[in-house]
């Protein structure tokens, strides 16, 4: 086994962290183009957190399983994860009417920073 359920566990709230500062980052530049804007891009890149963070609750938080357990956890996780992005994306561009170029802008600065962190712990 090259992993241990404690590593998984401790990278997805490295992530976090490296995306919560990304999707600020994001938000912050878009403040200089309005209020709005800003909050559109905190929403899509925390809804990416948000999910990040459930889908990591659901694949790890069983403890040790069998292959097809684990398996379908991830699985599980990941379906949700989407699930809550594009919930939150069909809210907030219908409902709340926020500018979507910027909500989608949040979703890629979330998904660059776990991409990066992901890849770096190989190293």
């Amino acid at each position: 086994m090259l992993n241990s359920v404690a590593a998984g566990r401790r990278l997805v709230l490295r992530a976090a962290v490296w995306q919560t500062a990304a999707v600020l980052l994001v938000a912050l530049l878009f403040l200089l183009r309005g209020v709005p804007q800003a909050v559109a891009a905190a929403v899509g890149g925390l809804a990416i957190v948000a999910g990040a963070l459930l889908a990591a609750w659901l694949a790890f938080g069983g403890g040790v399983l069998g292959a097809v357990s684990a398996v379908l956890r991830l699985v599980g996780g990941m379906v949700v994860k989407w699930v809550v992005v594009i919930g939150v994306l069909v809210i907030g561009a219908g409902l709340y009417r926020l500018p979507p170029l910027p909500l989608l802008a949040g979703v890629v600065a979330g998904l660059v920073a776990q991409m990066l962190v992901a890849v770096g712990k190989q190293r």
